[in-house]
């Protein structure tokens, strides 16, 4: 048994786990990628005074520590490997505060996205980062990584929805950045610094939240099939360009459309044909969508338009069954890249040739309304070919030639830190670095993450 494990048990008692099953799940998330081994131990945080403890019990006997949600993460963020503890935060639920009259909340990280939205219901607020995962994804989680989600191009993602954190920093010592004020720029802004940092600067133990009041009026749906991506993200294009502003704009290519329609049994759906969703909400929604429906008509697309609300989810269905989709093909290694939404169809091309080259299977959805790309790299087995690597190495680097990014709101983790100093250049990767070993000297937070040692 090591000095910390002995340690975590005299101080945290049945807290500290390592059952074999217990940590063999602390090795994975949902990309499909899994650390070297299993870590000593997870343990299971009731507290802000736990987190604390393992903090200084690590810091002591320099121990790396993994901290984790939900374990829903895509790029492997948050998988812990052997020597490390893996630190979950998923007890941690509470919500501390609602506060109607100043539009905030007050959370603890294990709460549930879609959890917390149904809380805010009856206060008729709710917090809009809205990720595909929003039903099984922690608060702290979506903070972690910075994510985004379908309603992000009207509403903003999480670094637009956060007031003020609660952090543990590697030492043990607690931290409160930011402010309960709309406005504060008192000194640097480390509630940003900290928002998509992956664990490697400190731990999230309470977040402030700013929330939105729920807006009565209508909301209107419409699809719209095209006969190639190209067309459909040319559509999207012009709709931004018409100057409406949708809640939801949703890109499903024409892999995606075959294999959501073979799930669904939905008949009726053109070979090769692209879909866009798009929903619009508030009081203009009924006229926006008219003008919607109009550019895509224009744009050649074939256009069917609801104000119902249960048609409505029903067509968002189909663009939600995304992920299951890709589970009837094979192993799908998930991936997330953004360009600016003038030359989405360029990158659109650039997938097609990147998959045509490399002979791998590619279905991908964009949240059209942003620029952001989800590829779908599909193989057989358990481990990515090489092949597969080839191919994504040369669909990143077609992202960045086209004034893009690495990832919009999945995270570095382990799977992209190759790439990193491409994107952001010696200079600011080694500055990055820096400021890393400022909060954490020891290089116990998440190592081998990002750009950690």
């Amino acid at each position: 048994m090591s000095e910390a494990l002995a340690r975590l048990r005299a101080a945290l008692g049945e807290r500290v786990d390592t059952g074999a099953e217990t940590v063999e799940a602390a090795r994975a998330d949902r990309s499909g990628f899994r650390s070297a081994g299993a870590p000593l131990a997870v343990v299971h945080a009731e507290s802000v005074a736990d987190v604390q403890t393992v903090l200084r019990i690590a810091h002591a006997t320099g121990t790396p520590v993994v901290t984790r949600g939900a374990g829903t993460g895509l790029a492997g963020g948050a998988n812990a490997g052997p020597g490390e503890i893996a630190l979950s935060l998923r007890r941690m639920t509470r919500i501390l505060e609602v506060s109607p009259d100043d539009l905030l909340a007050v959370v603890e990280p294990g709460i549930l996205n879609g959890d917390l939205d149904a809380a805010l219901a009856p206060h008729g607020l709710w917090w809009a980062p809205d990720p595909a995962s929003r039903a099984i994804s922690t608060v702290g989680g979506n903070i972690a990584t910075g994510a985004g989600g379908l309603l992000c191009a009207k509403y903003g993602v999480v670094r637009d929805a956060v007031l003020a954190l609660d952090v543990v920093l590697a030492d043990g010592r607690l931290i409160r950045t930011g402010h309960r004020s709309v406005k504060g720029v008192t000194g640097l802004d480390l509630t940003a610094l900290l928002i998509g940092s992956e664990g490697t600067l400190g731990v999230v133990v309470g977040a402030t939240l700013k929330l939105r009041r729920r807006v009565a009026g209508a909301v209107c749906t419409l699809t719209a099939l095209f006969p190639d991506v190209r067309s459909a993200a040319a559509a999207s294009a012009a709709v931004t360009a018409a100057g409406v502003q949708p809640a939801i704009m949703e890109l499903l290519d024409a892999a995606s459309v075959a294999a959501i329609s073979a799930l669904l049994r939905v008949p009726d759906v053109a070979a090769g044909a692209a879909q866009l969703t798009i929903q619009t909400d508030g009081p203009a929604a009924a006229a926006e969508a008219d003008t919607i429906a109009r550019v895509l008509r224009e744009a050649g697309g074939r256009v069917a338009l609801t104000a119902d609300p249960e048609e409505g989810e029903r067509l968002l269905a189909f663009r939600r069954a995304m992920h299951p989709a890709m589970e009837t093909l094979g192993t799908a290694l998930i991936e997330d890249v953004s360009v600016p939404r003038s030359r989405m169809a360029e990158m659109f091309d650039e997938i097609e040739r990147v998959a045509r080259e490399h002979d791998v299977v590619i279905p991908t959805v964009a949240h059209a309304g942003d620029g952001n790309l989800h590829p779908n790299f599909v193989f057989d087995g358990a481990e990515v070919p090489e092949r597969v690597w080839a191919a994504a190495d040369d669909l990143f680097r077609a992202a960045l030639r086209l004034g893009g990014t690495l990832t919009g709101e999945h995270g570095v983790g382990v799977l992209k830190r190759r790439w990193l100093a491409d994107e952001l250049g010696d200079d600011q990767w080694r500055l990055q670095r820096d400021i890393a070993h400022v909060f954490d000297p020891r290089g116990i937070l998440n190592p081998g993450k990002v750009f950690t040692p």
